[in-house]
């Protein structure tokens, strides 16, 4: 008989400890470590595989290009890298009620109806809630759609082994246990566990498997990290909870590009693809307001359009506060010293506030000349002319610098109606590309001369 004792484990990162401490040594968490049954002479049903498969020369291998299956989603393809690749394990993680079982579920009716064979696992919903839930989104007549409510991942991999389908929809992997372990499902050792059998078995029959994935408050995935470290593809929902637009990205993907990014509308059908989001982004837009400012974006290849707002209020209170909703805090707060170090503008006992409008995540550098003159703007009381566009990165000596791929951006304001674009001076540099015949590009060098520019 087996002899089984008790172990700490770490839910944050999966340290183990033999009694229970408060702060985390791995991973500096508090209070995060849970008592879990342990047997020292079990191997992990994954261990001691042997592969057969002999060295080859790198000039041997085939490159052909892999089939991948497509889902009809544009906006889910395009962050894919062009299509779902075969045998490819994706985890799709984000807040509660954010869309990621809608996600699914519209992939598997999607794939479904071009006579892929599709399994939806729904661990924390019945049939019935699922099918009602396919009735809202007009996609419950699929004649190759299965789907299973069921949690045992022994009988999961039995309904694999008999169904033999295309693509698997696991949701989610925190509800799913190995009788095997005593732990209780959803800790370090039932997702590390249930993640690697279930990619095993994806990889090794060609099947294309989409886990659903819990996130902690901080917004990261539960669970260990190894679960982003063994599959192929990690897609966050990005998104204000009162918000109706989605951002999809992918922050690892071994089958295309990290920079790409779907739009996606929440609707009563559903998630709806949003094929121009710079539309959508300004269509609230108001006129003749301080603080409002446009700046062209890029997300991989795609060039859009959002508003940055910016508002300057003095402080009630002997701390002064810098929040900002969309943007990094902390170049917020280098952007805020540069203008009050270079510019001479008195922010040292004013609240500042910087908002980017409609749930969008802004990491483009290209952003920074637009929350300058966002907070500029705000302070001074002087708005920027509504049909005019700001992209630049500012240096800490208030230069203002030049971006990546700017020729696409001027593009996507011109195709919007804006007539002036304030663009870095050495981007000049482009020459012929930049002249357009209805927008005036005008370049500016510092942050004074950005300035002067308000009205």
């Amino acid at each position: 008989m087996v002899k089984t004792k008790t172990i700490f484990v770490c839910q944050e990162c999966g340290t183990q400890s033999p009694k229970w401490i408060g702060k985390c040594a791995g991973c500096d968490a508090w209070n995060s470590y849970v008592e879990e049954a342990f047997s020292p002479a079990r191997q992990s049903s994954t261990a001691g595989t042997v592969f057969k498969d002999n060295p080859v020369l790198l000039k041997d291998v085939s490159i052909a290009e892999e089939n991948r299956y497509l889902t009809g989603i544009s906006e889910l393809d395009n962050v894919m890298g062009g299509g779902i690749v075969p045998g490819a394990v994706t985890l799709i993680g984000g807040n509660p009620g954010i869309g990621k079982s809608t996600l699914s579920l519209q992939i598997g009716c999607a794939l479904s109806r071009k006579d892929y064979k599709v399994l939806y696992v729904s661990g924390e919903e019945s049939i019935k809630q699922t099918r009602m839930r396919a009735e809202r989104l007009g996609a419950h007549d699929n004649k190759s759609l299965y789907i299973v409510n069921q949690t045992d991942l022994n009988i999961i991999l039995d309904h694999i082994k008999n169904l033999a389908p295309d693509i698997v929809v696991i949701d989610s992997i925190q509800v799913v246990h190995q009788p095997e372990i005593a732990s209780s499902p959803g800790s370090v050792s039932q997702v590390r566990e249930c993640s690697s059998l279930l990619t095993n078995v994806a990889k090794a029959a060609g099947i294309s498997l989409f886990i659903i994935g819990h996130v902690t408050k901080e917004g990261m995935l539960a669970g260990p990290r190894v679960l982003e470290h063994i599959v192929d593809t990690v897609l966050y929902f990005e998104g204000e909870r009162y918000s109706s637009y989605r951002v999809l990205r992918a922050t690892k993907n071994r089958f295309g590009s990290t920079n790409e990014i779907g739009v996606f509308e929440m609707q009563s059908t559903g998630l709806a693809e949003v094929s121009n989001p710079s539309e959508i982004f300004l269509s609230e837009r108001p006129h003749n307001a301080s603080g409002s400012v446009v700046v062209p974006i890029l997300e991989g290849t795609r060039p859009f359009l959002v508003e940055i707002q910016g508002l300057v209020s003095r402080s009630s209170f002997g701390v002064v506060r810098q929040k900002a909703q969309g943007f990094d805090a902390n170049r917020l707060a280098l952007l805020v010293a540069v203008l009050e170090k270079r510019m001479d503008l008195n922010l040292q006992d004013k609240d500042i506030f910087l908002n980017v409008v409609g749930g969008v995540r802004v990491m483009d550098p290209a952003a920074d000349l637009a929350v300058c003159m966002a907070i500029s703007s705000a302070l001074l009381d002087r708005p920027i002319a509504f049909d005019t566009v700001v992209l630049g990165e500012v240096g800490l000596s208030s230069e203002v610098r030049s971006v990546s791929q700017i020729v696409p951006r001027i593009h996507e304001a011109e195709k919007l109606g804006f007539k002036r674009c304030i663009v870095p001076r050495n981007n000049l540099k482009a020459g012929d590309a930049l002249k357009t015949k209805t927008i005036e590009i005008v370049p500016v060098e510092n942050l004074r001369e950005a300035k002067d520019l308000l009205s």
